[in-house]
């Protein structure tokens, strides 16, 4: 008797088991989540790499913002005063006066630095 019941319950199993996957329903179901994660031009994959386009973009976006902000924090420096925009013409451009010699003393390769003599004329 016991051994009936088991090949019944096989049996039903099976049974379910086809009428599941022959159900129409689910298999366009699955062909269509398939498509959507592998086979889309949006699919998971894309969606991931596009992501992870957009992060670094915000992230260089932030960068630059701050590099703005500081650009217009050194240009109301630089021209809010005369003095401040004669220091950085002859700093960044070795500019000087008629009466005076700039010696450009190197030392090392990456540092340099600028002298400013009055010429005794």
């Amino acid at each position: 008797m016991e051994l009936n019941c088991f090949k019944g319950y096989i049996w039903l199993m099976q049974f379910q088991w086809k009428k599941l996957v022959t159900n129409k329903y689910l298999i366009a179901t699955v062909v269509f989540v398939v498509y959507m994660i592998f086979a889309d031009k949006n699919n998971i994959i894309e969606q991931f790499e596009l992501q992870k386009q957009y992060t670094k973009i915000k992230r260089e976006h932030r960068y630059y913002e701050e590099q703005i902000l500081n650009a217009r924090k050194q240009q109301q420096e630089l021209f809010g005063s005369e003095k401040n925009l004669e220091k950085f013409a002859r700093e960044k451009y070795l500019m000087k006066r008629d009466n005076e010699d700039v010696f450009v003393i190197v030392k090392g390769e990456k540092q340099s630095t600028v002298e400013v003599a009055d010429s005794l004329e």
